[in-house]
């Protein structure tokens, strides 16, 4: 008798994760369509004026932008191996509100601290993100070492490379996005118990 073969489907496994790292994707299609000219107006944050409308669309839209295919691949690895997990773990619609917070704070500390710098990536996000799984195995009110670990490691990293590296890396972004997440862990899992 013949084995009869199965099929392999392929899940939607993780919405918002898949619907972000193609909102990323779009972001960066567009910019090199346009030139930039998207990438400046809509997803990436610069000092301009609070009467402007798009100012308040960046605060959030700069974590779509990126500024090239490496920065975005970059990004959105680390982000596609961890999200899932997330969204499994904490739902959708937390992780949304990670987001859209993790964006938004960013967004208003490089507006008020570096007037100066264009920030864009979702690189505040990925660190979001890392700093949230490292506390998901948090019980009885006691913190992981791992967390302290991921932590000290990430965050220690960021304020090296923040004195002592001249790139065009927004440590800070990194900075925010970790507490971000490490808040939102701490909060998530405590109604949890």
């Amino acid at each position: 008798m013949a084995k009869e073969r199965e099929t392999v489907k392929i899940s939607l496994n993780a919405p918002v994760v898949l619907t972000f790292a193609f909102i990323c994707l779009i972001a960066l299609i567009l910019g090199g369509l346009t030139g930039g000219k998207t990438t400046n107006l809509l997803f990436s944050e610069c000092h301009s004026s609070l009467l402007d409308p798009f100012t308040y669309v960046r605060f959030v839209g700069h974590v779509f932008g990126h500024a090239n295919w490496s920065h975005f691949i970059g990004n959105m690895m680390l982000f596609l191996v961890v999200g899932p997990l997330l969204e499994e773990k904490y739902g959708s619609g937390n992780l949304i509100t990670v987001i859209l917070v993790t964006a938004i704070v960013t967004g208003a500390v490089n507006y008020v601290l570096f007037p100066n710098t264009r920030l864009l990536g979702a690189s505040g996000v990925v660190f979001a993100f890392i700093l949230l799984s490292s506390v998901t195995s948090m019980k009885d009110g006691s913190i992981p070492l791992t967390f302290i670990l991921v932590a000290v490691m990430y965050i220690g990293q960021q304020i090296y490379e923040g004195f002592f590296v001249q790139d065009n890396v927004s440590n800070l972004a990194h900075i925010v996005g970790g507490i971000v997440g490490a808040a939102f862990g701490f909060t998530m899992n405590r109604g949890r118990r």
